[in-house]
């Protein structure tokens, strides 16, 4: 049995799925990586989850929506905030992670890592 978009367990897993940047599909459809969620026994929904480079993106957007303009528009102190939120979240463990959250910044390399060594002596 395969329940449909407006089921409440698949509505009421949707925001999680959708902050992690993953992608719900029919638990038969799911491949080895996939994780399927049940509900009382049955096989409700399969969540494929991103790539990690695809989720610094994700993460990335998440956060401009969420101060309302683009990264590069936001003061130093608020870059600074944003490189602390997201090596809590492990954005530097990505390959290219610093390249791409710099990009993202409208700022250099070197000062991603200013901002990263600033944390650590603070």
């Amino acid at each position: 049995m395969t329940r449909s978009a407006d089921d409440p367990f698949v509505s009421a897993v949707k925001p999680l799925v959708d902050a992690m940047g993953a992608e719900m599909l029919p638990p038969d459809e799911a491949g080895p990586d996939d994780v399927v969620l049940s509900w009382e026994g049955v096989d409700v929904v399969a969540v494929r989850l991103p790539q990690l480079a695809d989720s610094l993106d994700h993460i990335l957007a998440a956060l401009e929506r969420k101060r309302g303009k683009p990264l590069a528009e936001l003061d130093r102190k608020a870059k600074q905030e944003v490189v602390r939120i997201l090596e809590a979240r492990g954005a530097f463990s990505v390959r290219h992670g610093v390249e791409t959250v710099a990009s993202a910044l409208g700022v250099s390399r070197f000062t991603v890592y200013n901002y990263l060594n600033r944390e650590k002596d603070a």
